[in-house]
């Protein structure tokens, strides 16, 4: 279903390209235009065959269906390399013009900023003047994150149908309990009700921090929305933490054993949560050098210090909690 949903703006992400790119077709190769048209078709062909074959362990021409099954892992890995690189080089474009005026920007595309990875073929001739133009331009590049989540879906589908071909699921092992679900029972309305304040509130903490730092010239203002955005992030952490050490204190009065099965999904989770965190240690460790090494050390950046530091045990206490809930076993 998660695969399904985000195959279909991925599919609209194409149209919208299709339609961006075909507004001045005359100007630019034809292979502008074939490429979302070759990947709208791969996403929908993939799509099936996920929805399909997901559950499928093959046993039969395992060298050939293990080659086909890494060829579209490697092919979805490189559509999100591509992707990203793409909504990078959107937004540092996106900077430059916001900071410059268009003359500098048409002279540094023309050939004097090799930086930015691309020239500019001809920017008089390819401008998006129309509004249907931009409409498409803007729509395709707000589109780019559920692309990218569709590329990482497929791939982890992929490589847990390539771990499956030719294994032998050992049928003694004990079966596993679905959990039913209750919404009004007392403990899952508890959370879930929260669980909508806290996001509720951290979209309203994003609206405003993101208009009071970019509409606002003066620097009190732009002190306030960032104090308010810290605070509410470091009461945030400081919630998910606790809980997070709350449950792996449960599970030491938890009777349950510990599943050790050979399980290829499970194996993928870890790695990919694991893998996941990395990104925002860097992030935050980075931080706190810049913190460290810079002057003056004002409020700001002691929000800021706290934060990063909290992150990093944020997420170390949350990878612990949910390894540990994956290796259980059912009650």
């Amino acid at each position: 279903g998660g695969l399904v949903l985000f195959a279909i703006f991925s599919l609209v992400m194409d149209v919208f390209k299709i339609g961006y790119y075909s507004s001045f077709y005359s100007c630019l190769s034809a292979i502008k235009i074939i490429y979302p048209i070759v990947q709208a078709i791969f996403v929908v062909v993939q799509t099936y065959f996920l929805w399909v074959s997901a559950k499928d362990c093959i046993h039969v021409h395992l060298n050939v269906t293990r080659c086909g099954l890494m060829l579209t892992l490697t092919t979805n890995l490189a559509v999100w390399m591509s992707a990203v690189t793409d909504e990078s080089v959107h937004k540092a474009h996106s900077k430059l013009k916001k900071n410059m005026t268009e003359e500098i920007f048409r002279w540094l595309l023309k050939g004097n900023l090799p930086i930015l990875g691309m020239r500019s073929s001809s920017v008089e001739e390819c401008n998006c003047n129309s509004q249907i133009c931009q409409i498409f331009k803007n729509g395709y590049f707000w589109l780019y994150p559920f692309n990218i989540e569709y590329s990482l879906f497929a791939s982890a589908m992929v490589y847990v149908m390539w771990k499956n071909v030719g294994r032998f699921i050992d049928h003694h092992s004990p079966h596993i309990q679905r959990l039913k679900f209750r919404l009004f029972r007392r403990t899952f309305f508890v959370g879930i009700m929260l669980g909508l304040i806290i996001l509720v509130s951290g979209l309203g903490v994003l609206i405003l921090y993101e208009v009071q730092v970019n509409s606002s010239a003066e620097p009190s203002k732009k002190s306030q929305a960032l104090t308010m955005y810290y605070i509410f992030n470091i009461v945030c952490l400081s919630l998910m933490s606790l809980v997070c050490i709350g449950g792996s204190v449960i599970y030491r009065f938890d009777k349950r054993d510990m599943d050790r099965h050979k399980n290829p999904t499970r194996t993928l989770d870890v790695a990919l949560l694991m893998g996941a965190a990395l990104g925002q240690y860097a992030i935050s460790y980075y931080s706190i050098v810049a913190i460290v090494a810079s002057t003056p050390r004002d409020a700001i950046s002691a929000l800021n210090l706290t934060y990063a530091l909290l992150m990093i045990a944020q997420h170390t206490f949350q990878n612990i909690f949910i390894i540990e809930g994956l290796h259980r076993q059912p009650p």
